[in-house]
């Protein structure tokens, strides 16, 4: 049996029912048509990630993505002194 699927929207929205407009998580899930375990295990997941919640598989997070992009950065700088070193190895044997 696969497992359904819920838009990050619709978590949201299931949320804001409990924590905006004070419905019971039992009494939200139903007129939704899921579990209040569901929807308890969503409130938790919101608070403890700051707003970063469901973000969806492979999206990453603000910190995530500069990480990768710093790596890429630093993997491109040592590429070009590398190129530097050989270079100046090249230039150095030529004017021997």
């Amino acid at each position: 049996m696969r497992r359904k699927k819920y838009s990050k929207e619709f978590k949201l929205d299931a949320i804001s029912l409990v924590l905006g407009q004070g419905y019971t998580r039992t009494d939200a899930g139903k007129s939704l048509g899921i579990s209040g375990q569901i929807l308890g295990r969503w409130i938790k997941e919101h608070q403890a990630d700051e707003g970063q919640s469901f973000r969806g598989n492979g999206k990453l997070t603000p910190d995530q993505e500069e990480i990768r992009s710093l790596n890429a950065q630093v993997k491109r700088l040592q590429m070009e002194k590398d190129i530097l070193k050989k270079a100046t190895v090249f230039f150095a044997a030529e004017t021997k």
